[in-house]
């Protein structure tokens, strides 16, 4: 009953769906109504008596490091650490493994800069950034991967899920392989992490960081960065401070230790307002349920794969199998800058991406609003074609 009680007030959650069709929770998600309350109170609060209460905000933050546990299974929120971003999380691992030249990093051609820019920086360090080519892999990705490791592997680094057309590996298969043979495993999840289950444990992940604005719906500038505990001593700290000592209160300190949980990976003073605007937003989706999230987006993904298979010259370019989709799915038409903006005009909110149009609805998107955003393609493309029909038949 209390999940469908939630259920039912999804809606009153997210008023962004009065005034627009958001399909693009892979970019970033509007915040739900529970979330905006909460910045709002913290900020009324700063207004009226400053930092009064901050024991209470730290009491906040210590929520949300737990419900990032529960997110993403950690063995402890010892092993969370609060980041301002994706890129800060992978940069982070780059700079803190102890490099040898000669050493190699594999990762995929087709990732997001954050996950490729930090490898390939380390190429002045001597240190080999083999990319799989996504488009030239018969066999599956997780197959060419592992092929391209060899006994000079430090760290296989990849997305669980591709931005561009939501391409999903199968990250157990990959940290297994990374277990067995003494190599890192390191994931950027943003495109998981909110959206479908994300197991730390059962994937054997090393490292994992995930943006906090795409599908767990929370502001720009904070993220989680999962360490695991048996190789936060191996990570070399690299930002300095007096928030990541152990003796974080101990201002004289003449000397100090890193703190010996994830803490040790934020130097200074945290972003509290984030913190208060993640914490609520997570607590919303716990509430709800991942498992339900997954069920609900899945629905949703299906309703518009279904309507872009039916309509003549499109093309859908993302994986629909059970093993490799996503919240996202891409196609491409005859004509996507024209496509484009008739869906914007139409208040439809996507993104270009991966050589075509994506769109990534999350759990509370109404299906009314995905026909509409099917009914507006499937018109424009019919119109196309038979004013191409009309103008060939003239000439004839």
């Amino acid at each position: 009953g209390h999940t469908e009680s939630v259920m039912d007030d999804l809606t009153s959650q997210f008023p962004v769906t009065e005034r627009l069709i958001h399909l693009n929770h892979a970019a970033v998600g509007p915040w739900p109504r529970v979330t905006a309350e909460a910045v709002t109170a913290f900020a009324e609060e700063n207004m009226i008596q400053a930092s009064l209460d901050y024991p209470g905000w730290l009491e906040r933050e210590s929520s949300l490091r737990e419900r990032i546990r529960l997110l993403v299974n950690a063995r402890s929120a010892a092993e969370i650490a609060l980041v301002k971003n994706t890129s800060e999380g992978l940069s982070f691992v780059a700079a803190g493994i102890e490099w040898h030249r000669g050493d190699n990093v594999v990762g995929i051609r087709q990732e997001f800069p954050s996950n490729r820019f930090p490898w390939l920086a380390l190429q002045s360090q001597g240190v080999d950034f083999r990319q799989l080519d996504l488009e030239n892999c018969d066999d599956g990705p997780e197959a060419a991967l592992m092929r391209l490791c060899d006994k000079r592997t430090r760290l296989l680094s990849v997305s669980a899920v591709q931005y561009t057309n939501g391409f999903r590996l199968d990250l157990e298969r990959l940290g297994k392989f990374c277990s067995d043979k003494g190599i890192l495993f390191c994931v950027d999840a943003i495109q998981q992490v909110g959206a479908i289950p994300f197991d730390v444990q059962r994937m054997r992940v090393d490292f994992a960081v995930a943006d906090g604005h795409t599908w767990m719906l929370a502001p720009e500038g904070l993220g989680l960065f999962y360490v695991r505990k048996a190789v936060q001593e191996c990570l070399k700290v690299t930002q300095f401070g007096w928030h990541m000592a152990e003796a974080m209160s101990d201002y004289t300190a003449v000397e100090f230790t890193p703190a010996s949980d994830g803490r040790r990976f934020e130097c200074g003073s945290p972003n509290m307002l984030g913190i208060h605007a993640l914490e609520a937003s997570l607590g919303l989706l716990l509430e709800i349920g991942i498992g339900t999230i997954w069920e609900r987006i899945s629905e949703r993904i299906a309703i518009l794969r279904s309507g872009l298979l039916s309509v003549p010259g499109i093309e859908v370019l993302s994986d629909g199998s059970d093993s490799r989709r996503s919240g996202i799915v891409t196609f491409r038409s005859t004509d996507d800058s024209s496509l484009f903006s008739r869906l914007r005009a139409g208040g439809v909110f996507c993104a270009r991406r991966g050589g075509g149009i994506r769109l990534s609805p999350h759990c509370y998107t109404p299906v009314w609003q995905l026909e509409k955003a099917l009914q507006l393609i499937t018109v424009m493309l019919l119109q196309k074609c038979l004013l191409t029909w009309g103008f060939h038949t003239l000439g004839d």
